[in-house]
């Protein structure tokens, strides 16, 4: 019933909800050179570089933040309360630790216009909590953010980081994608539980519902970027000092953490 491109994360997510509810066929061996539209009612792709991208989702808005992600994960002595994600936003870009379990601990570093960096003493300046510290070999990436003109071609729907990449400064990339899983699955249901087909309306009626949400959402944290990198160019923290002050705030916590987690509701 569906067709599904790209091994990652989210799509691994999408296909185990789908293969939950017993609504999709999935072929491991997916060719490109034999790919036929109408062969499925719908095709979700989360791939940047295969043929159907480059044909039909190549128009984007693309911004190119002239900085680099740092990322590696590091082990640690077992610290039972490692639930909590940190950002520490320092004069080069924000730090941000994210546990994974116990012992491990995901750490993404965003530097501006910098290529090489000494990152392992860089987590060791500004660690506050995590002791015996063991890291990983550590990756680094251009950062970007775009988001796509059209959602779709006909039945085919960009998904994911296709859809909508963010600066991962408040780290809601993610977020915002299982968010997307969460109704498009939601639309699927109501077809089902209407007895009504399942087409490529289903792909419409979720830009409907998404497209402004996402925009203003990755607007957002596009601007709260050049906040901070305004902030870096006149050197001066008072910025920062005044998020800091209403981050002790209980009640602005909660509503941000709603935020993060829910995501824009209109």
């Amino acid at each position: 019933m569906f067709a599904t491109i790209k091994n990652s994360d989210l799509y691994n997510c999408l296909i185990t909800k789908l293969n939950k509810n017993k609504l999709v066929k999935f072929k491991k061996n997916f060719s490109h050179q034999n790919f036929k539209e109408n062969e499925y009612k719908l095709i979700f792709n989360c791939e940047y570089n295969n043929p159907i991208t480059k044909k039909f989702f190549y128009k984007k808005l693309d911004k190119n933040y002239n900085s680099y992600a740092f990322i590696t994960i590091i082990k640690h002595k077992k610290l039972i309360n490692n639930f909590v994600a940190s950002q520490i936003f320092t004069k080069i870009g924000p730090i941000a630790f994210l546990p994974l379990s116990e012992t491990e601990t995901s750490v993404v570093y965003s530097i501006k216009g910098e290529k090489k960096i000494d990152f392992e003493n860089l987590i060791k300046k500004h660690n506050t909590k995590y002791e015996n510290l063991k890291i990983d070999k550590f990756l680094s990436f251009q950062l970007r953010s775009s988001n796509l003109r059209s959602y779709h071609h006909d039945n085919i729907l960009a998904f994911g980081d296709l859809l909508h990449k963010l600066h991962p400064l408040a780290g809601q990339g993610f977020n915002m994608s299982i968010r997307d899983i969460k109704e498009i699955l939601k639309l699927i249901k109501l077809k089902i539980d209407n007895g009504l087909d399942i087409d490529k309306s289903i792909i419409l009626d979720f830009e409907n519902t998404t497209r402004h949400k996402n925009f203003i959402f990755s607007n957002g944290i596009d601007f709260i970027y050049e906040i901070f990198n305004f902030e870096n160019k006149i050197d001066n923290n008072f910025l920062s000092k005044s998020i800091q002050f209403l981050g002790k705030n209980k009640m602005l916590n909660k509503f941000f953490t709603k935020y993060a987690d829910n995501g824009i509701v209109i």
